[in-house]
């Protein structure tokens, strides 16, 4: 992908958000007044895959990188990029030596090596307080970087997530990361500072980084990347966060009572809260949002229901021309909870809740209708589920994902919902992350 927009029009200085993928690495250029100057994307290949482990070399996302930028910098003039940040997958960790040469392959965010390690942290953390629960999951990062240690590097100086290492290699000065990326490796947010129980885990401990509110300016851009990509000199990298809060920084939020409702393959909802909500009954966790002194904090929960339903059934074209059938403000009734298999996670959390989608109407225009009211119902369930532990119910919903554009869902989801709800004009995690870059420029 590549994207360019009227540069004459462009106000500087300008910002330059990076997002890191499983998949690509995206880069976004923004001026002051947030508008899109430039943007493009290149592809990372496939992760490596053997049974349960999951891996990318880091080397490959430097190389990546380079494209990128070298890319960009034949559309845009480096020379005005006063501010760069990055964001990478949660959860997605390596171990570098003291220069900050990676030390093995990276264990990427969906690694299911580390069981043993998940039952470690359990006995570790025994007080499972909300922010040890994080820790104590095949997706976090702590795990892996335990099972890093024991098996394959011993000579290691750092650990590092995704975002870190390609920070690193634009400043020369490893050691350093972002609160979010850093909850999954146990870093407490309320306290801000790695828990006590790290004790227990001399060899982890000693090799974590210095934390960094999102936006907070680490460090400038170093010589050799300025002499090679024409960065000027007083560009400076701040921190960034992970790939999922940077999507939600691009669309804006940002009061308490805001929401974003992710409609991919999965539903997934998140409200801004002057409350921090955890439950581990419902795999809800809080994470900081927006700068630390106005102490607010993004609520979130998934379904497994979702887009993933949809497709079962119909495809895109199907699903375009029905809508269009659909009369969005009378409900059929069907009551439906669409679910692929057996076991929900929230707003209900039962292993054994099973789908509800009969009585299957002849006519598919009907039972298509049903599947979008059975989703926006599980989406109004999940807010009202946020809202008993203590979040505020959502006084605007912003969309992102596929459903963000289909007009008809969004008419039913509003008349389940009873709140705004607004298609948001970007939603690429790089844009949000151009737009921490941008935010650091005061702070």
């Amino acid at each position: 992908m590549s994207k360019v927009l009227n540069q004459n029009e462009t106000q500087h200085p300008l910002f330059l958000g990076i997002d890191a993928g499983t998949s690509g690495i995206r880069a976004c250029c923004i001026d002051k007044q947030a508008n899109v100057v430039a943007e493009l994307s290149r592809p990372l290949p496939p992760s490596d895959i053997a049974g349960k482990q999951i891996s990318q070399a880091p080397q490959v996302w430097a190389e990546v990188l380079d494209e990128v930028l070298t890319a960009l910098s034949q559309q845009v003039n480096f020379q005005n990029i006063e501010r760069i940040a990055i964001d990478g997958t949660s959860g997605t960790v390596l171990f570098t030596d003291e220069q900050g040469q990676p030390t093995s392959a990276a264990l990427m965010y969906n690694d299911a090596r580390s069981q043993a390690q998940v039952t470690q942290l359990q006995a570790l953390a025994a007080d499972n307080t909300p922010v040890n629960s994080i820790v104590q999951s095949l997706a976090a990062g702590l795990p892996k970087l335990m099972w890093l240690h024991e098996h394959e590097t011993h000579d290691a100086r750092f650990a590092m997530h995704q975002a870190d290492w390609l920070s690193f290699l634009l400043t020369g000065q490893p050691g350093h990361s972002d609160v979010n990326n850093c909850l999954k490796t146990g870093y407490n947010p309320f306290e801000n500072k790695w828990p006590d129980w790290m004790q227990a885990l001399p060899e982890i401990k000693r090799r974590l980084p210095t934390v960094h509110t999102p936006g907070e300016v680490i460090a400038p851009v170093s010589a050799a990347i300025i002499d090679k990509y024409g960065f000027a000199k007083h560009c400076q990298l701040a921190a960034g966060t992970t790939d999922s809060h940077a999507a939600i920084l691009a669309t804006g939020i940002q009061q308490p009572g805001e929401a974003v409702t992710s409609l991919g393959s999965t539903l997934v909802v998140k409200v801004i809260s002057e409350t921090p909500v955890f439950d581990e009954r419902y795999g809800i966790y809080s994470q900081p949002f927006g700068p630390l002194s106005k102490k607010l904090w993004l609520v979130g929960g998934g379904s497994n229901s979702g887009g993933a339903v949809l497709r079962h059934y119909f495809s895109d074209e199907e699903m375009a021309a029905m809508s269009e059938a659909i009369d969005p403000t009378q409900d059929t009734g069907l009551d439906y909870y669409p679910l692929l298999h057996t076991g929900e996670r929230f707003p209900i959390n039962d292993p054994d809740f099973i789908p509800r989608l009969s009585p299957r109407p002849e006519d598919d225009v009907t039972f298509f209708q049903g599947l979008l009211e059975g989703i926006a119902s599980i989406e109004h369930q999940a807010y009202q589920r946020l809202a008993e532990l203590g979040a505020p119910y959502p006084t605007s919903i912003r969309t992102v994902g596929g459903g963000a554009k289909n007009k008809t869902w969004t008419q039913i989801r509003k008349r389940y919902c009873n709140t705004e709800i607004q298609q948001s004009e970007y939603t690429e995690a790089a844009y949000g992350s151009a737009l921490l870059a941008m935010q650091s420029l005061s702070k």
